[in-house]
């Protein structure tokens, strides 16, 4: 370790868009102490959304970096690839690494994400059964895809259809199983989960909805997938998209309070006012959802990490950015801005049939959430009325002589 990250400093735990982006933003909101990023990936931090879109599809033959070559250098940050954060001495304020270092902090943020869960039923183990998160699951994916004819997919939410979608483009045989009465249901509306099912379905993929795996079979390498309903999909590759589960082990261990994520404050501080936690494993008091949540996406990743930075130098607020989601399916790009829940009122703008629509969601005859597929132009809109609090009505919504972005527009001027 060279002499200036030998002092107590800023450290990072994770290298993806979180832990990148508050190690950025900790230098462009003029902080000038030591600062190291600790990463468990031998790669140089990367994205990952492309790995289930463009990286499969071959458009790349590398992924893309999150940053560029010089960038470390060129904002004096220490990236330590290759190496984990093993444990947490609060009272001493370090973090102790599996090469036997011992960084000091004055400050931890932690960004360690989340891991894919796990097929638990017999089987699982087998040869060609695959998650898809990390590089070296795409990697895999990507040997075995050449010779693949037939794919079972299970779990029909983002990287599921993402994948399953991209698949089809391959000409290979895709069965989607999916517990739950449609896809990607703890995310978007049901008018918006059941159009994606039928344009699945008319691709080509075999969506099973209600119905999820009960077992593969094989001998050394997957052969086939036996369903709950007892129906056998033969198989030469299985996806796995059943989710992911916070990686807390690291807070957990130091005595952070944890609970389906590490438990922040609104200031994204958590019950050790040294340490932060950030992206896909904080769970948060929700301005948007009304709840603690805890969101997967870039967006919420990358704003937290702005924010973390601003509160270790002293400008501490509370988080209220809008989340917003976007997911490459094929022909059909979906964005959402803001949370749907169940019982939210919709209504329906575009034209569904010609696959350019969006969803707006209310609650409590407020807008809180739109969902556009193939509208760009519409979730823009969206980002703009829901971050302003601009009232709408739902006839207003299904009012397609009524332009939303001249409301939007003059709802800013007004602010």
């Amino acid at each position: 370790m060279n002499a200036e990250h030998s002092r107590p400093g800023v450290v990072v735990v994770g290298g993806g868009h979180a832990g990148m982006q508050a190690a950025e933003s900790l230098r462009t909101e003029g902080y000038e102490g030591p600062v190291t990023v600790v990463v468990d990936d031998p790669h140089p931090p990367y994205q990952r959304p492309p790995l289930s879109k463009d990286y499969l599809g071959g458009s790349h033959a590398a992924p893309l970096p999150l940053r560029g070559p010089r960038f470390a250098a060129e904002h004096r940050i220490h990236l330590r690839t290759g190496v984990s954060a093993t444990g947490i001495d609060r009272q001493r304020r370090t973090v102790h690494l599996d090469t036997g270092e011992e960084v000091p902090y004055t400050h931890l943020v932690l960004a360690t994400g989340a891991a894919n869960r796990r097929l638990t039923c017999p089987g699982a183990e087998l040869d060609g059964v695959h998650g898809l998160r990390t590089l070296a699951d795409a990697q895999r994916l990507n040997a075995e895809l050449a010779a693949a004819r037939r794919v079972v997919v299970v779990g029909a939410g983002f990287i599921g259809l993402e994948f399953a979608a991209g698949a089809r483009a391959r000409g290979l045989a895709v069965t989607v199983l999916e517990f739950a009465p449609r896809p990607m249901g703890r995310a978007v509306s049901p008018v918006t989960g059941d159009w994606f099912a039928q344009a699945h379905i008319a691709s080509g993929v075999d969506l099973r909805l209600g119905e999820g795996i009960d077992r593969c079979e094989g001998t050394g390498r997957v052969e086939a997938v036996v369903s709950t309903t007892g129906d056998r999909y033969p198989a030469d590759l299985v996806v796995v998209g059943i989710g992911v589960a916070p990686n807390t082990a690291l807070a957990g261990d130091a005595g952070l309070e944890v609970d389906n994520g590490v438990v922040v404050d609104a200031s994204l501080r958590t019950s050790d006012p040294a340490v932060l936690a950030v992206g896909d494993c904080a769970s948060f008091p929700s301005v948007h959802a009304g709840v603690r949540s805890r969101l997967e996406s870039v967006q919420n990743a990358t704003d937290q990490a702005r924010h973390a930075a601003r509160t270790i130098l002293g400008r501490s607020a509370d988080y209220t950015d809008l989340p917003w989601f976007w997911s490459q399916q094929g022909p059909w790009k979906l964005q959402i801005a803001g949370l749907y829940r169940a019982g939210d009122h919709t209504v329906a703008r575009g034209d569904p049939t010609a696959g350019k629509f969006s969803v707006y969601c209310f609650r409590d005859r407020a807008l809180v959430a739109v969902e556009s597929v193939n509208r760009p132009a519409d979730h823009m809109t969206a980002r703009k009325l829901i971050n302003g609090q601009v009232p709408l009505t739902p006839a207003q919504a299904a009012d397609p002589a009524l332009d939303l972005r001249a409301v939007a527009h003059a709802a800013t001027i007004a602010a």
